[in-house]
């Protein structure tokens, strides 16, 4: 079995190397960021034995573990030997935004960095065998309130709480810096932020960002 672990704390990340070893798991790839993870699954997609599992934070740098998790549901179908990568989601945060979204994306498993040891273990066994591992109490808080942020503000505003500048938001995502000012306009507008980083500050509290 092949895991893609995506975590850009260094120390958590070992630790769950630890943790996966113990538990029988040993064909481990480490990401330290959502972009080393990004890269990752497009070099494999088409290998004849991809990852069956990427077990993944949702903050990181390059890519979010949501936006990991969309790529592979968008990309599914390019799986060799129709095998599709499940999908975990390890985070510290609980929030209504991220669990709705990570429905939304296709997440088989959504956990709490917090919960004991044993239950990573167990999730895994139960994901892999076709079975959603979603606590019952994580998945009420998706009934939360509506994400009003498409994809492309999202992604503009979560670079700008980067203390990216106009320009290089434009650079990042290839589009003109007047389409970077629409986005992040529009989502201060939605948020009713007092700027771009009183409406990041908005969106990470909710789980939007």
């Amino acid at each position: 079995m092949k895991i893609l672990l995506a975590e850009d704390q260094a120390m958590v990340r070992g630790a769950l190397v630890a943790l996966l070893s113990l538990g029988g798991f040993s064909d481990i790839t480490q990401a330290e960021d959502g972009q080393q993870a990004l890269a990752l699954l497009k070099q494999h997609t088409l290998t004849p034995k991809p990852f069956d599992l990427l077990l993944t934070d949702i903050e990181m740098p390059g890519r979010t573990g949501l936006e990991l998790a969309l790529w592979l549901r968008e990309n599914q179908a390019e799986l060799n030997n129709n095998i599709r990568t499940k999908v975990i989601v390890l985070t510290t945060f609980g929030r209504a935004g991220y669990i709705k979204r990570a429905l939304e994306a296709g997440v088989n498993g959504f956990l709490l960095k917090d919960a004991p040891s044993d239950n990573l273990i167990h999730a895994i066994k139960q994901v892999m065998a076709g079975k959603p591992v979603i606590a019952p109490e994580l998945a009420v808080l998706a009934i939360g309130d509506i994400d009003p942020l498409n994809d492309k503000e999202r992604r503009a505003l979560r670079l700008a709480s980067e203390g990216k500048s106009t320009a290089e938001i434009a650079a990042n995502l290839f589009i003109a810096e007047g389409t970077v000012r629409n986005y992040l306009s529009e989502a201060i507008a939605k948020l009713n932020g007092a700027n771009r980083i009183d409406a990041a500050r908005i969106a990470r509290q909710k789980g939007w960002l």
